[in-house]
């Protein structure tokens, strides 16, 4: 009888090798040597098998120890005879073989019969006013989604029947064939992996399981939203398949604009129109808020384009409703139009007297008395 090798030394491991070093190097190995990628190889057969082994006895923490004290014979005499089979190292690595050879053991048959799917999400556009975008508000809107049939509950059976057991695959929802020492099973193609199929399809559903319905949904819209927000309505999508969840409906907001006021995040900001002789002599008007009208104070010298603050008077924070940004109001100098023969003689004298002032703070520029200019 063959001397069998070391089990530390199969896996090219430690003997302090943790858990997850022992685990990575058998699915390198088991990855390297599988039949499947070595057709006809018998050498890289049995070192897959060999490897095998080795995992099984040193992932086991009960077996290692004895391994670890007696060897070999310890093992033999607790009742271990060797690597038996592939069901516990699927059981493990089942994930890994599935993706790399495309086949799956027996314990794991259970993972093509789960058809369980969540339902499609679903979108809806929705357009705010200005105003209930700022402040929050509820609103109704009619979806169209699928949901369960009402008459089947969603088998697809006509009311009254049930459906059959798969005669092509006897209910397992795979069908399996053998190559070499492996099972491999596949999809049954007659009924999906369902492991059922219907002999008297659903009249309403046309055996589909879903019917297509109009639902209308409320909306919170919390303050502070802007054009592209996104609100989430989990279980509002559609129904899912094989007893899965719903899927979610997404809106997603458009904002109308305003005639009066734009936005800067959390600001917004307004234009006032005010005349010259406001700019120049200063003035107290009345000004437009988010919620209502509020005194703002125009200092004399006044000049085109100035920025005011109303602090505190602009969109609700999304984050925090209790914190708003501000609001901005540039002032906007309106040229006179239509003026009497009084105005414009008081402008004309208003006027002289200006050139007369610049015609100095000019000569006194020119002369470089640059004190004498600032005035």
């Amino acid at each position: 009888m063959a001397r069998k090798r070391d089990y530390y030394e199969i896996l090219g491991v430690a003997k302090d090798a943790n858990e997850t070093e022992i685990k990575a190097s058998y699915r390198k190995l088991a990855l390297k040597y599988h039949p499947d990628k070595n057709p006809g190889d018998n050498e890289a057969e049995e070192k897959f098998k060999e490897a095998a082994e080795a995992y099984e006895v040193l992932r086991d923490s009960q077996k290692r120890k004895i391994y670890d004290r007696y060897g070999h014979q310890g093992l033999e005499g607790s009742g271990f005879s060797g690597f038996g089979g592939f069901e516990d190292i699927f059981s493990t690595f089942g994930d890994i073989f599935e993706e790399f050879f495309g086949f799956s053991s027996g314990r794991r048959s259970s993972y093509t019969r789960s058809n369980a799917r969540k339902g499609n999400d679903l979108r809806y556009d929705m357009e705010l006013d200005f105003m209930k975008a700022a402040f929050g508000t509820e609103s109704e809107i009619e979806i169209s989604k699928t949901e369960l049939c009402p008459d089947c509950k969603g088998s697809g059976c006509e009311p009254g029947t049930q459906p059959e057991t798969c005669r092509y695959c006897n209910g397992a929802g795979q069908v399996a064939r053998s190559q070499g020492f492996f099972t491999i099973k596949t999809t049954c193609p007659y009924c999906h992996g369902k492991g059922q199929t219907i002999a008297q399809g659903c009249s309403k559903c046309r055996s589909q399981g879903r019917v297509v319905v109009h639902k209308k949904v409320t909306v919170k819209i919390p303050p502070g939203v802007d054009t592209g927000s996104r609100l989430r309505l989990t279980g509002e999508g559609e129904a899912g398949l094989n007893g899965g969840p719903h899927g979610d409906l997404y809106v997603f907001l458009h904002i109308k604009q305003h005639d009066f006021f734009k936005r800067d995040n959390d600001n917004i900001i307004c234009q006032i129109p005010i005349s010259f002789v406001q700019a120049a002599l200063g003035d107290k008007i009345k000004v437009p808020t988010l919620t209502g009208e509020k005194i703002l104070e125009i200092p004399k010298g006044t000049q085109p384009n100035d920025v005011f603050y109303f602090q505190g008077e602009g969109i609700p924070s999304l984050r925090n409703s209790n914190i708003r940004g501000d609001q901005l109001i540039q002032v906007l100098i309106k040229t006179p139009t239509n003026l009497s023969k009084k105005q414009e003689s008081l402008l004309r004298e208003f006027a002289d007297l200006e050139s007369s002032k610049f015609s100095q703070r000019l000569k006194n520029l020119l002369k470089g008395d640059k004190s004498s200019a600032v005035n």
